[in-house]
């Protein structure tokens, strides 16, 4: 069996945590092994590096190299040993989300990025190039909607604390990579209510033949 590996992405707010969840419960009642997991995060160490992350300060490039640091543990740990098994790994955010906040929220310089991308996710087998998602599921949300949402539900990390202006940056740089991979992205309209959210996405998966 062939495994695949679904990214969810969006910013804070925008409801990707919500329905991965339930897409995995979904593929999981149609028989598929599904492993569901996280960035920052997935492993022990990750996660230890994800508090770091959202809770101390630091500069662009500090927190660039300690999300990649833990990407590459949660690739080698959790991620290709899912999919050398055949099972549908679904991923809350993965480079992308770098790219999008630390490249278009932070401004970080988005070569430096591509670097740590090629290193990071470079395939054990050479020809493959780097590993990606196989699928791309952006919830795309306007900033304003998502401060809206976020208000007074908890209390904020590094990021969500963040001005609009910024939530702002970080939906560009979503945008700009979805224009650089379209055939990878999927895009839904995060500002409709639950159910329709849900079924915008169940639609379109199964017109990428994905259901």
């Amino acid at each position: 069996m062939t495994g695949r590996f679904i990214s969810f992405e969006g910013i804070d707010g925008a409801g990707k945590s919500t329905h991965i969840e339930a897409l995995a419960d979904a593929w999981r009642a149609q028989g598929r092994c599904v492993t569901l997991t996280r960035e920052p995060g997935g492993t022990p160490l990750a996660e230890q590096l994800r508090a770091l992350v959202l809770h101390q300060s630091m500069d662009a490039l500090t927190e660039a190299l300690l999300i990649f640091a833990g990407r590459r543990d949660h690739l080698q740990q959790v991620i290709e040993p899912a999919l050398a098994r055949g099972e549908w790994v679904l991923c809350d955010r993965f480079t992308d989300a770098t790219f999008a906040y630390q490249g278009g929220g932070r401004g970080f310089d988005l070569e430096v990025l591509h670097t740590l991308e090629r290193w990071v996710q470079a395939a054990s087998a050479p020809e493959l190039g780097l590993r990606q998602p196989d699928l791309t599921i952006w919830f795309d949300l306007p900033a304003a909607v998502a401060a809206q949402r976020l208000a007074g539900a908890r209390v904020p990390d590094r990021f969500e604390a963040q001005p609009q202006a910024f939530f702002e940056r970080v939906r560009e740089g979503y945008a700009q990579r979805m224009a650089q991979n379209p055939t990878r992205f999927l895009r839904v309209q995060a500002d409709q209510d639950r159910a329709s959210v849900w079924q915008d996405l169940q639609h379109q998966l199964e017109a990428r033949g994905w259901r």
